[in-house]
């Protein structure tokens, strides 16, 4: 090769070095900041949230008593309303997400589980606002004239389905819950079940198992901590979803054992009393019952975050 040749080549190579250098300390500097904004978030409400921890303590979230004109502040209600709508979202979501994504996998076509797969992802670019839309106009009369009532006149000896029938409550706010964590539980399904080696469900079928029986023992049993995952990650958005909750949930502080009465989650109170509080303590509690939200949150999509990852890497590589 000529000098000069071998001069321009070397120079192309340090031009692609001092590229990916550069490439490098952006990446870094990008994930810095994300870290810098989340603990800037987390000063900023936990120093905002310092009055009403002084002030009340741990006993904040099992005291019931909301009363901002005596400045008397408790987040038991707050806390009963999340749990009990996400869980409620998560009961109902959970064994469809799972099957739509085993379905998808391992039965549809490939061009029809291309086009359902893609509709269900849709599901999570509609706005939250538009599902709280829905929920009044088209889900609240359908539970008041019709679900609410069946399970009022066939299982009204539980405490769960007892007193009237608003259509807008705790059962309401959790089927549109679960409407919304659909995509996610069921996306992080797929990708475990995809990530299952082939070898294993040919061996399954080899040794004479049907195919739902390979689906059970090769795929569902295989991938439960992946599962477990999904499930994990999609209580953590149920937690902290606001506006389709507050538009279908009723927003009255109370703790009741009928999934009928209207209810409040965190999210919700902080979304309609936070451009109301006119005290300093009152602001101060939603702060509190925020910082609680977001640290409940962050733990449990670290957890999911966790799971998800080690049952990727237990199954081994996903198939191209």
């Amino acid at each position: 090769m000529k000098p000069w040749s071998m001069g321009r080549f070397r120079s192309r190579i340090r031009d692609v070095h001092r590229g990916d250098l550069i490439f490098q300390w952006i990446l870094r500097i990008s994930g810095i900041c994300i870290l810098v904004l989340l603990g800037a978030i987390l000063w900023q409400v936990g120093d905002l949230s310092s009055a009403a921890f002084q002030h009340f303590g741990w006993k904040f979230f099992w005291t019931n008593e909301w009363n901002p004109v005596q400045e008397k502040f408790g987040a038991a209600a707050f806390a009963f309303g999340t749990v009990v709508s996400s869980i409620l979202a998560i009961l109902i979501s959970l064994p469809l997400s799972v099957f739509t994504a085993l379905f998808l996998v391992e039965i549809a076509p490939r061009r029809l589980s291309k086009a359902l797969g893609f509709l269900v992802e849709m599901l999570a670019a509609i706005p939250s606002v538009v599902y709280g839309l829905w929920g009044v106009f088209v889900l609240a009369p359908i539970m008041r004239e019709y679900v609410q009532p069946f399970l009022q006149k066939y299982f009204g000896f539980l405490p769960f389905f007892q007193g009237p029938a608003f259509g807008l409550g705790m059962l309401t706010a959790g089927v549109i819950l679960s409407i919304m964590i659909t995509p996610t539980v069921c996306s992080i399904s797929r990708e475990v079940f995809r990530a299952i080696p082939t070898q294993l469900k040919e061996g399954a079928l080899a040794l004479g198992a049907t195919r739902w029986e390979m689906m059970n023992t090769a795929i569902l049993k295989t991938s439960h901590s992946g599962i477990l995952g999904a499930t994990i990650l999609g209580l953590g958005r149920a937690m902290g979803e606001t506006m389709a909750v507050t538009m279908v949930i009723g927003n009255r502080h109370e703790i009741s054992a009928s999934l009928f009465a209207p209810s409040q989650t965190m999210a919700s109170a902080i979304a309609n009393e936070y451009s109301e509080a006119t005290s300093d303590l009152h602001l101060s509690a939603l702060a509190y019952v925020g910082i609680a939200l977001f640290v409940v949150s962050f733990i449990t999509n670290l957890i999911a975050r966790g799971l998800v990852w080690h049952a990727q890497s237990r199954i081994g590589v996903r198939n191209p």
